[in-house]
């Protein structure tokens, strides 16, 4: 007996040398404790949930971890195996058992030697392979989880209220040795009352007062079964520490960085299944777990060219390039204070993706995102043929126009204007705007001006005369046809043909754009619309070559 008791004190000590203080929790009353055990995945491994039709299938990279809470008897290892329980939230119950079952083999082919490392190996390493898991984790629908729920319910009607979606494979008090059979049963009992048998100071696998446990939401939220074929458990979160914090090592052994109480509500609140909700915390804890891994990486800047930690770094999801955070926020800051709020891009060259509104705040700080959120959403509005701004000077409010109709109505002050000549709205009459053109037009007819020349060179000729003549030569050209007609209608005209000659309408947003060098590849300020500036087709930013080696265009240059 006491060589059984070294080997155990031995064993619990290699267990704390292998694992840290996040992956194993030691009970110091008697040889007990709880292992996290992260499973590994290979590559592309994808986690899918069928609903009817419809089949949501996610590529991730990591799964919330199995706990194994095992119990040491006197008689190990010599005699008996662990007594354990094992828990997971993304396995079905038969699943689990079939676990626990090949746990038990495994000890009774040591022939009464220490067992948990090779138990935490097997978890780790062929878990998967031997439930026939490969490259894809389906999650049970909730139908079928009702169609077993409904047996489960007519089959266990004498026996306490059990939550639906938590059981255990449950390893106590098996007394055979190495060479007898197994003694597994599939008890119903409560799952509760079963594992706080196991609480520890850091661990409470189902504590009702544990904050981060799953025996919070059990009553609320049944995990969709498959088979009752075995106790097993499983819990909708993984254990976590009483802190209820998110783990940092990057270990794949934190705890979901949600209260799960708060989640509760949350998830009420959306309606959403069982099962989408199982969903949504293996994808929670997936894309938390890769922030961990992204965080303790070192990356060069392409700015800078300097190693710094991923904690320090920006990654745009739009295009994958990362940047550390010193230089994404000089270059974003700099584009807020010029006013450049489209020009907010990834600093890699031509790269047009551009930082999420959560990446910026967190960048420029509170004042300069509020004055990029301000300008960002003008440039939009400035965009938009049917909206234009109150005219109120205490108000400038955008405005949404009606159709053809020459009424507008500001909804932030409620003043009636009309969009013409921007005036109190006055009805079927002419407005200001025409009346004052007529007025115009009569006193240019009443002077008798001589008519300006109709081509465009001859207004070219008569402007080149007019700013380059003597003020004596300017006061004749004006009494001869007018300061206005000159300052006015050839100005206009000049300025019209020459924005018809030098530039041409974006193909999306139909602003204006000029080429004043570079290449055929034309990007509008406004839309940041790619295009061709031969024969204005629009582009796909990722490639634009194809264009101008397969198209029909018929400038075919780079």
């Amino acid at each position: 007996m006491n060589a059984d008791m070294e080997e155990q004190e031995d064993e619990l000590l290699a267990l704390q040398s292998i694992f840290d203080s996040e992956e194993f929790v030691r009970k110091e009353s008697n040889p007990a404790g709880e292992i996290r055990v992260s499973v590994e995945l290979p590559a592309d491994f994808s986690v899918s949930l069928t609903e009817g039709e419809t089949v949501r299938q996610y590529e991730i990279s990591f799964l919330p971890p199995l706990l194994l809470a095992f119990e040491l008897p006197e008689d190990y290892p010599s005699s008996s195996p662990p007594s354990f329980t094992l828990t997971c939230s993304w396995l079905t119950h038969s699943q689990l058992s079939a676990l626990g079952a090949q746990l038990t083999e495994l000890y009774q082919a040591t022939g009464g030697a220490v067992v948990l490392f090779s138990w935490v190996q097997f978890l780790k390493e062929d878990a998967l392979k031997f439930l026939d898991i490969h490259a894809l984790l389906e999650l049970p629908s909730d139908e079928h989880s009702n169609q077993h729920s409904n047996q489960d319910s007519q089959n266990a009607a004498h026996q306490n209220d059990l939550p639906s979606h938590h059981s255990k494979v449950n390893q106590d008090g098996l007394n055979s040795g190495p060479s007898s059979d197994s003694n597994q049963t599939a008890q119903a009992s409560d799952a509760r009352e079963g594992e706080q048998t196991l609480q520890t100071s850091e661990f409470k696998a189902d504590s009702q007062d544990d904050p981060s446990s799953a025996a919070g939401i059990s009553k609320h939220l049944p995990f969709p079964e498959s088979d009752q074929t075995g106790n097993a458990s499983a819990s909708l979160f993984p254990p976590s520490d009483s802190s209820g914090e998110l783990d940092q090592s990057g270990q794949g052994a934190g705890p979901l960085p949600v209260h799960p109480r708060e989640k509760e509500q949350t998830l009420s609140g959306l309606s959403l299944t069982p099962s989408q909700i199982l969903l949504s915390q293996l994808l929670i804890y997936n894309a938390a777990q890769k922030q961990n891994v992204f965080s303790t990486t070192v990356f060069d800047c392409g700015v800078c060219f300097t190693g710094w930690l991923g904690s320090e770094c920006v990654q745009l999801s739009e295009c994958g390039h990362i940047f550390c955070q010193a230089c994404v926020a000089e270059f974003c800051k700099l584009q807020i204070t010029e006013g450049d709020v489209r020009d907010v891009t990834c600093p890699q060259a031509d790269c047009m993706a551009s930082p999420t509104p959560a990446q910026v705040r967190s960048l420029v700080g509170e004042e300069l995102f509020s004055r990029y959120d301000r300008l960002l959403l003008q440039s939009s509005l400035d965009l938009m043929p049917d909206v234009m701004y109150c005219p109120r000077h205490t108000c400038g409010s955008p405005v949404i126009l009606e159709g053809s109709s020459t009424a507008a109505l500001c909804s932030v002050c409620g003043f009636a204007f009309c969009v013409t000549c921007r005036k109190t709205y006055h009805g079927a009459d002419n407005c200001q705007a025409k009346k004052n053109m007529k007025e115009q037009t009569e006193i240019d007819l009443h002077q008798d001006y001589a008519d300006l020349p109709q081509s465009l060179e001859g207004r070219k000729a008569l402007w080149d005369d007019y700013t380059s003549g003597s003020k004596k030569r300017r006061h004749l050209l004006q009494s001869r046809y007018g300061r206005m007609n000159i300052q006015g209608t050839v100005v206009d005209s000049l300025s019209e043909d020459w924005i018809n000659v030098n530039s041409k309408h974006c193909p999306h947003c139909f602003c204006r754009i000029q080429k004043d060098g570079g290449c055929n590849v034309m990007t509008c300020s406004q839309c940041r619309q790619c295009f061709c500036w031969f024969c204005l087709a629009r582009l796909q930013r990722r490639d634009t070559h194809s264009h101008f080696l397969d198209s029909q265009c018929p400038m075919h240059q780079y």
